[in-house]
């Protein structure tokens, strides 16, 4: 007998991981379509039964991971967001958090924002879905501050409200990713100048 020791088994949920995570790097690189389980299965270093076991197709596994990623965003963003300190300062922190999390996830941003070429319907409700529960969980988070200014949460406008201010700041993201040597500290106070004080507001 050896004096090597039998590798240990790698548990379910750590195998899941591998899985989620080289599915990510592939699906925001390629596309949904130009994309086969197998790619993702060599790329977490796992056999292709093994990736079955975890996800029984590739559209479940592209669902299980936009999904997942979109609730690490709006964790991540709603710390910030709910954090103690004046609404100024709170603000800052959010706009440098979702800067944060697309300077350290550019795929997880990708993905979530970027990917339109999913000709699947699941695929494309499943997202709107997905970026409908994102507005709706920061129009709760930022509640109290929009009524400060005379918005009711439950208003309409407060969804269009939030959509413009995620829409804009994964513009600025985009535009970030074609000038990478901005530093993240110029484009959090240029955002805030246009969020907080406004072009037209001098005071």
């Amino acid at each position: 007998m050896g004096d090597n020791p039998p590798k240990s088994r790698m548990r379910a949920p750590a195998r899941r991981a591998l899985i989620t995570a080289a599915a990510l790097k592939i699906f925001a690189g390629k596309g949904y379509h130009a994309t086969s389980l197998g790619e993702i299965a060599s790329e977490a270093g796992v056999a292709r039964t093994v990736l079955y076991d975890h996800f029984p197709s590739k559209r479940v596994l592209l669902l299980a991971v936009m999904q997942e990623q979109n609730t690490a965003l709006v964790e991540y963003v709603g710390a910030r967001i709910a954090g103690a300190g004046p609404a100024s300062e709170r603000m800052r922190s959010t706009i440098d958090a979702y800067f944060s999390f697309a300077q350290a996830s550019p795929e997880a941003r990708r993905l979530l924002f970027d990917r339109t070429d999913d000709a699947d319907p699941e695929i494309r409700t499943v997202r709107q879905g997905i970026r409908e529960s994102r507005t709706r969980a920061v129009v709760a988070l930022l509640g109290g501050d929009m009524r400060m200014v005379g918005v009711e949460p439950g208003e309409p406008i407060a969804e269009a409200m939030v959509e413009l201010i995620i829409t804009g700041l994964d513009g600025v993201a985009q535009w970030w990713e074609r000038h990478p040597d901005m530093p993240r500290s110029t484009l959090v106070e240029g955002a805030m100048r246009l969020l907080w004080t406004g072009l037209g507001n001098t005071e």
